[in-house]
């Protein structure tokens, strides 16, 4: 009973400092941000910081990773993927979620995107009943389950992961070149046609 009460104290602790460290990084930036800012505002010690993270990049890697998964984890689950769909209905579906996600989030957005990479789609994980997942596995399987085969695949999503996270960017924070809803329908094309480059 004692070790689950301190094993939650430590996760309270280390929560409270990545959502403080989130809160300024998307406030001042990641630079303008100390350590001794991030724990005065987490309310605990300087040295406390140091107990779960070797420094502010080490922290910033777990925030973009944890953010990163939530956001998968919701497209996911708000895709409505089903085992029936083709592999490209599924990665269209997969991309015009995470496409919302991000534009309903500004400052989310403006964090992930500028850390986001794809070692963060290829080893995330999500949490399926109770099961840890790795988000690469789920899409994986419908790549396998696909009547249609692909040359290079993991290049192929590798470029659509690439072209929907950095070309979504200026979109939705500064609707460069125009809003978001406007080029939507542009990427998913243009997914499209990766695709169909890549199909043996």
């Amino acid at each position: 009973m004692e070790k689950e009460k301190n094993t939650l104290k430590k996760l309270i602790k280390k929560n409270s400092l990545m959502n403080a460290a989130f809160e300024l990084f998307t406030e001042r930036g990641f630079s303008n941000t100390s350590i001794a800012d991030i724990a005065e505002k987490a309310k605990v010690a300087k040295g406390t910081f140091y107990l779960y993270f070797k420094d502010k990049y080490d922290l910033r890697a777990m925030i973009t990773m944890h953010k990163a998964e939530q956001v998968f984890m919701k497209a996911w689950e708000e895709s409505g993927i089903n085992n029936k769909m083709s592999f490209e209905k599924t990665v269209l579906r997969l991309c015009s979620t995470t496409i919302d996600i991000l534009a309903s989030d500004k400052i989310l957005t403006r964090f992930l995107v500028k850390n986001l990479s794809f070692g963060m789609f290829k080893f995330g994980e999500l949490n399926i009943n109770d099961k840890a997942t790795p988000f690469y596995t789920l899409v994986d399987e419908a790549l396998k389950r696909s009547k249609v085969k692909y040359r290079d695949p993991e290049i192929m999503l590798y470029l659509i992961f690439e072209l929907i996270g950095s070309a979504s960017y200026s979109a939705i924070t500064d609707e460069v070149p125009v809003p978001i809803t406007e080029l939507k329908p542009h990427l998913l094309e243009n997914a499209r046609n990766i695709m169909k480059l890549y199909e043996e």
